[in-house]
This record gives structure tokens, C-alpha cells and sequence, in this order.
């Protein structure tokens, strides 16, 4: 039996062990947890989501939205346990983090050919291994990987949202809105008055930060503290995460800024407040939040918590297979590569693992299709100019042949193709 080494057991991880698992390969699981804790997790589970419970839109018209078909389309396990822990939350695909992550861990460890190593890993096993340690990859780690590809490794840091309890909302202020009425009540929507908005961005935009020890703060657009947008001027989060637009009341006055809240688990007791990953101070958090009309009582069940995010300059590091140039036997995946978020962190984990296998059984590989958003993603890590790298969602915007006039066209092709190759992979 063939053997492979996976490094972390993220979404990227659990992803590879899946697909190398079902095809028979002896796969050796390298997770520190809960041996060892980060800053981020607060559990031993895999694939366990830190940031958000939202996997982000389920629509094909929206990139996301298609890559996660195109997973659905290459047996994900990702997609298959999202759909069967999925909570409410209009055309986005959100889940019970919790139940998410315990069904993961059941589903990959009733494999018998998989070995779960519960280390540190500060350098690689012997053999063909993919790291998928994603951005919280140790000190250790990260310096091995320095050290390997001749470069500093990049980073930037990310944050999470705070989640509170729904029976402490006031609903005689807050109500339940989808925006632009998308079928469902599944938001929670906490509305200000102009005058509510500017006590509000006076206390945020002066309120005290946590310390970040050891690093330069570099945020990326997608995940950028609240605190940080709403610095940028008075209505920036007026045209961001507090935009009022498809969720006024016919019966209330005209909201001048609304925050959303989006479930966060099964049970429907946890919401967390969309858009408002933060680095205030725990303090902070609930004496500035609270001025949010009808969370004035708010129970916080987690804060804001703000961590390291780490990740490679793939256009220098990486072979188009995704092994890194000077140790051929390593491959990154997952968000370590350079892509940013849980779904494209999750399909590169796919990816490498195809990849590792096609090595490991000396077959040529299948060119992946530009024309799909896998394909674009892996385009774009690969080459991308290294002076101006980073991370990258899923986006039209780099689907070779896509624009805004053919976009059906463009969605239909990729399934198509996508299709085409995950037959030739599996051939």
C-alpha cells in the first residue's frame, strides 16, 4: 500500500486525506491539535472553521458559488457534510460549525488506512507529503519553509467575528430581514438612526485595540477588521457590512446603517455579527458593540479575535503540480498556496492531492481547464506576478474567457469541463 504524509487536518487537509483514503493509500495524519492548541481553534475536530460559519454564496452566478459546484461535481467532503449540516442563511451556504467539524473527523476516521499522528510537525515527514497547515502554520514550520524555497515566508493577519447569544437581542429593535426579501428571515437586522451611527463610529474608530506582538499588521480587503474599514471614513462601513440598502421596513423609519447577525448553529441559539472581524480589546468589544441598537444586552458566547496568517509566494515556490521546486515530494494546499477563503482552501486541498497521486503513480497529468474556477485559481497562484502576490478568492475576474455578458455561458462551460478532467483523473 502506498503511503502519503498530510500536514494538518484544515479543510484543505481533510480534503486530500479524503480523496488519497478512498483510492487506497495508507495516509499518515499529522495534527497538533489537541496536543497542542493556536490561538484560533477551540477544538480537537478537523476541518473546524474559526473565522465564519459561511461558506459564502451558494448561487452559480457567484464564483464561490460555482467552485462549490464544481466540488460537488469532484465528490467533496466539504460540500457533502455542508449540505448536511447547513443553517439558514438566505442564498449563502452557512453551517453548524460545530456539527460540520464532528462529522468531518467521524467520516475520515472510519477509514482503517488512516494514521492519525497527534505532533507538532517542524519539519516534514520523509516521502511524498502535502502541508495544508494553512494560515496558522507554526513558527517552526514556516521557518523550514523559509529555509527551503530561499525566501522570507509572507503573511498577513486575519480576524474573526464575535458570536452572541439570540435571546439576549432585542427584537423589539432588531428583526428578521433577508436582503432584498430573497425567500427567508434568516438575518437578524439591527438598524441605526444617523444619529445612533455617529456615537457609534465615534467610539469604534477611537476604541482600543489588542496588542499584535511580533509583526507588521497587513490586512487583507476580504477580511478587514471593522474597526480598520470604519477608519477609512465616516460611510465606508455605510457602503460595506452596515450597507441599509434591501433592508428597510415598510412599518420603521428609514435606517441610516444596519448590522446583520447570521445564524450560526443547528440550533438557532448562536448568531454571529456578519462583517465585524475586530482586534478591539475583549473589553472593548462588549462596551462598543452593545451601542448596536438592540444589542445593548448582547451576550457574547466568543469575541473578535485577530491571528496570523500565513502563506507562501506560490509564483516562486511552486511547480504548476503544486509541489514546491526545491523539494519536489512536498506540496502546499490550501490556503498556504495563496488562495483565500474556507471553499478555495478546500478545493486546493483536492487539488494536491490529485496531484501527489498522479506522482506517486508516475502518470501524466490532466491539464487542469483555465475555463474553470479551479483552474483560474490555480492559474493565478501559479503565475501571478511574485512583486505583487496575494491571496485570491474565487472571482470572475480571472476565469479566462468570462465576462459579464456570457456569464451563463461561462458557467455552464466550466461544470462541462470540470466534468471532462475529474473523468481523466479518475481514469
Amino acid at each position: 500500500m502506498k503511503k502519503v504524509n498530510v500536514i494538518g487536518a484544515g479543510l484543505a487537509g481533510s480534503e486530500a486525506c479524503y480523496f488519497l483514503l478512498k483510492r487506497g493509500y495508507e495516509v499518515h495524519l499529522y495534527e497538533k491539535r489537541p496536543k497542542v492548541m493556536t490561538p484560533a481553534h477551540t477544538s480537537e475536530y478537523f476541518g473546524e472553521l474559526v473565522c465564519s460559519n459561511s461558506l459564502k454564496s451558494n448561487s452559480l452566478d457567484n464564483a464561490c458559488g460555482l467552485l462549490k459546484e464544481e466540488m460537488r461535481h469532484m465528490d467533496s467532503l466539504t460540500m457533502q457534510v455542508a449540505k448536511e449540516t447547513a443553517v439558514p442563511s438566505g442564498n449563502a451556504l452557512s453551517v453548524d460549525r460545530e456539527l460540520f467539524a464532528k462529522k468531518i473527523t467521524a467520516i475520515l476516521k472510519q477509514f482503517p488506512n488512516l494514521i492519525v499522528r497527534n505532533e507538532d510537525v517542524s519539519v516534514p515527514p520523509e516521502g511524498v507529503c502535502i502541508i495544508a497547515t494553512g494560515p496558522l502554520t507554526s513558527e517552526a514550520l514556516s521557518s523550514y519553509l523559509s529555509k527551503t524555497i530561499g525566501q522570507e515566508s509572507l503573511f498577513f493577519f486575519d480576524a474573526s467575528a464575535p458570536i452572541v447569544k439570540k435571546d439576549s437581542i432585542n427584537m423589539n429593535i432588531a428583526y428578521k430581514k433577508a436582503r432584498y426579501d430573497q425567500g427567508d428571515d434568516s438575518y437578524i437586522n439591527c438598524p441605526f438612526s444617523e444619529e445612533e451611527y455617529k456615537a457609534f463610529y465615534n467610539e469604534l474608530v477611537n476604541a482600543e485595540l489588542a496588542m499584535i506582538h511580533d509583526f507588521d499588521k497587513s490586512y487583507f480587503e476580504g477580511c478587514m477588521p471593522i474597526e480598520v474599514l470604519a477608519k477609512r471614513g465616516f460611510d465606508t462601513m455605510r457602503y460595506g457590512p452596515l450597507k441599509p440598502k434591501g433592508l428597510q421596513m415598510m412599518d420603521r423609519p428609514k435606517a441610516y446603517a444596519v448590522v446583520q447577525l447570521r445564524q450560526d448553529n443547528s440550533f438557532g441559539d448562536l448568531y454571529n455579527i456578519v462583517g465585524f472581524q475586530t482586534n478591539l480589546t475583549y473589553g472593548e468589544q462588549k462596551r462598543v458593540f452593545r451601542m448596536i441598537p438592540g444589542l445593548e444586552n448582547a451576550e457574547f458566547v466568543r469575541y473578535g479575535l485577530m491571528h496570523r496568517n500565513t502563506y507562501i509566494c506560490a509564483p516562486l515556490a511552486l511547480n504548476e503540480n503544486l509541489s514546491l521546486k526545491n523539494n519536489s515530494n512536498l506540496f502546499i494546499a490550501g490556503q498556504l498556496n495563496g488562495v483565500e477563503g474556507y471553499v478555495e482552501s478546500a478545493a486546493m486541498g483536492i487539488l494536491a492531492a490529485v496531484y501527489a497521486m498522479h506522482k506517486l503513480e508516475g502518470k501524466e497529468i490532466p491539464q487542469l481547464p483555465s475555463e474553470t474556477i479551479l483552474g483560474s485559481l490555480h492559474n493565478y497562484i501559479i503565475h501571478a506576478d511574485p512583486k505583487n502576490f496575494s491571496p485570491m478568492n474565487a472571482n470572475f475576474g480571472i476565469l479566462y474567457g468570462a465576462n459579464k455578458h456570457n456569464r451563463e455561458e461561462s458557467i455552464e462551460k466550466s461544470l462541462k469541463l470540470i466534468d471532462e478532467w475529474w473523468k481523466k483523473i479518475n481514469a
